[in-house]
């Protein structure tokens, strides 16, 4: 039985068809729903992610990080147009920082790659990071399934910032770009090694005027310091280049890297493996959301925290002592 679609909007069906047609309207519709936070609206995106399951999969899925100002938004802009004017159908999944206050978010990256938005070819869809932890839209990966449902080939997700938690990122991808700045090398000053260790591909940005001998410096410094690092695939060792998204010099080079990279894996068997694996620890984070989602929701839970409100302020009872008290009224719904 179809689940009851929330009232305003076009049906599963329309949706599933229209997706499945390429219809970009269409597909924002549906990633709106899956973004969703109504109880109506997540039952009916998972139905329809049902759906659309068979259609989905056979996207080249690249993440995208680097700390703020290294030109993630403008490196996406430029690759993203290369591709497209060859046909290519680019998705970019654009993760922007919500407000720890209001909870709102910026929204701005349509504006940043204004000249790929305008691109037949492309889809661009800015999402708020509702506070997830490393930077990752609660619902990024079904809205990456989606976007290959509605043929996309290549999905790049731009993640906000760099730090150990972007390894969600690099959980739901093929390959992971980590983006440095001219200058960054000398002893991954700017670049924490945690992330240096998830990177399939290292691209120093910004090689061009002044800046250009700097960045090829700092790729040289950056290639000897992945050969130290375990790589993340024995079939595959970490490669550095230098780029410049302003030029375009070492894109073709870049995609072709990031290519190669994929084909290798898929050949040894290794990336059905890693998507196998990705889908079966994102089963746990699913089950982890719904469990923290019922865990706030029980009411037996706030009778106990009301009840022992004034006991932890004073000092009386401990944060640790009252957290398994609230758990336990969990498990029995008392």
């Amino acid at each position: 039985m179809a689940e009851p679609m929330p009232p305003g909007g076009p049906g599963l069906e329309e949706l599933a068809t229209g997706i499945g047609a390429g219809d970009r309207t269409l597909l924002a519709r549906a990633i709106t729903l899956v973004e969703s936070q109504r109880p109506e609206s997540e039952s009916a995106a998972q139905e329809l992610l049902e759906r659309l399951r068979e259609a989905t999969g056979g996207a080249h899925r690249v993440g995208v990080s680097g700390p703020p100002g290294v030109g993630k938004s403008t490196l996406i802009d430029a690759l993203g147009l290369r591709l497209a004017d060859t046909g290519t159908r680019v998705a970019v999944l654009a993760v922007d920082p919500s407000s720890t206050i209001s909870g709102g978010s910026v929204l701005g990256d349509k504006s940043r790659m204004h000249r790929l938005a305008q691109h037949e070819n492309a889809f661009i869809r800015p999402s708020p990071t509702s506070l997830t932890l490393g930077g990752v839209a609660r619902r990024t990966r079904e809205t990456m399934l989606l976007c290959e449902a509605a043929g996309y080939e290549v999905v790049l997700v731009e993640t906000v910032g760099v730090g150990q938690s972007e390894v969600l990122v690099a959980d739901m991808v093929d390959s992971f770009l980590v983006l440095a700045l001219p200058g960054s090398g000398d002893e991954l000053q700017g670049i924490k090694k945690g992330i240096l260790e998830l990177a399939d591909v290292v691209a120093v940005n910004k090689a061009d005027g002044e800046r250009a001998a700097l960045a090829r410096e700092s790729r040289a410094e950056l290639s000897a310091a992945l050969r130290y690092l375990p790589p993340r695939s024995p079939h595959w060792r970490p490669r550095a280049l230098a780029v410049s998204a302003l030029t375009g010099d070492g894109l073709a080079e870049l995609w072709d890297v990031l290519v190669e990279h994929r084909k290798v894996l898929a050949e040894a068997g290794e990336l059905e493996h890693r998507r196998r694996e990705q889908l079966e620890r994102w089963v746990r984070v699913l089950a982890e959301e719904y469990l923290l989602r019922e865990f706030r929701s029980s009411s037996a839970v706030a009778r106990e925290l009301e009840r022992e409100r004034e006991a932890l302020r004073a000092g009386d009872l401990s944060a640790a002592v009252l957290a398994r008290r609230l758990l336990e009224r969990f498990r029995d719904g008392s």
